[in-house]
């Protein structure tokens, strides 16, 4: 079964443990997956498909998130 939660810019920074500003900027400069999904004006991407470009992040070799 696929994980369908959409998550904010707050559920992003808490999964790789930084600010929803520096997901923000991520964002700004190309380095976040397009969303899949815009309610409101405001930005939101399923679990898995965060969970999927975390796992791609150059540098995450080795490195587990929660």
């Amino acid at each position: 079964m696929t994980d369908r939660r959409l998550w904010s810019y707050k559920e992003i920074a808490a999964h790789i443990r930084v600010q929803p500003d520096t997901v923000r900027s991520y964002r700004k400069h190309g380095l976040l997956p397009a969303p899949d999904h815009v309610e409101g004006g405001k930005p939101y991407w399923y679990a898995e498909t965060v969970r999927a470009w975390v796992a791609a992040r150059p540098g995450n070799r080795g490195r587990r998130q929660g």
